[in-house]
């Protein structure tokens, strides 16, 4: 049976992976960006900025939605401005908590609805210059599992965790050859993750493969975050 699923952050790489993937089963897709870049999408609205003012009104009964905005700002802790800290925190945790409350009625209209954020690596390893994306994302991960246990039984909500991933948001990181041999020593499978491993990751949260899990981070890093080698 065909789905509706709601990205916010569509233009992303991994969002527009995960839409393909989607579409190839059958499901339709509607995407949200402040860029634009809709063709990958049923239907598409550009808006200025995730909060209540800017989000579209949808009628359709949405059976999913994923938060795909994000930053990596990595500074010395004592170098990152509170404007800087602020701002991640809107982009990563704010914009969702707008972009879930915008629809949720939508979802509670389907039968078998799923929310699925994007957190990072950093939250659970602890890395040096991440404090800012860490201290955005694991809030991040504090409501999904806050929101898991609200919305259940009737939506579930869980969080994909990603290391770095070879998109133009992470291109300064492995732009030579250097660079990404350095970033593959970082996890145990010697790999810089691909978009296609995250969408992977959730598209299979969002659909009825995964209808007995909710409230769990699932981590795509390349055994990073839980194994030393």
């Amino acid at each position: 049976m065909s789905k509706t699923f709601l990205f916010a952050g569509a233009s992303s790489t991994i969002a527009i992976q995960a839409a393909l993937l989607l579409k190839d089963k059958g499901h339709k897709i509607i995407g949200i960006s402040r860029k634009d870049k809709g063709d990958s999408y049923d239907e598409f609205y550009q808006v200025e900025k995730y909060d209540f003012s800017a989000l579209p009104d949808i009628a359709d009964t949405i059976d999913g939605i994923v938060y795909f905005p994000g930053t990596i700002n990595l500074k010395p802790f004592a170098r990152i401005t509170p404007a800087e800290f602020i701002k991640d925190l809107q982009i990563n945790c704010l914009g969702a908590i707008a972009f879930v409350q915008a629809y949720l009625n939508n979802l509670k209209k389907s039968k078998y609805a799923s929310i699925v954020f994007i957190s990072s690596a950093a939250v659970s390893i602890g890395l040096p210059f991440h404090s800012s994306i860490s201290m955005a994302k694991g809030g991040l991960e504090g409501l999904s599992k806050a929101l898991a246990a609200e919305l259940a039984p009737a939506i579930r909500v869980n969080c994909v965790a990603p290391s770095l991933v070879n998109t133009p948001l992470g291109d300064k990181f492995v732009n030579t050859p250097e660079k990404m041999e350095q970033m593959q020593k970082r996890n145990p499978l010697r790999q810089v993750g691909n978009p296609i491993d995250v969408a992977n990751a959730i598209t299979f949260l969002l659909l009825e493969e995964s209808a007995w899990i909710t409230g769990q981070v699932l981590a795509v890093d390349g055994g990073m975050s839980t194994i030393k080698n």
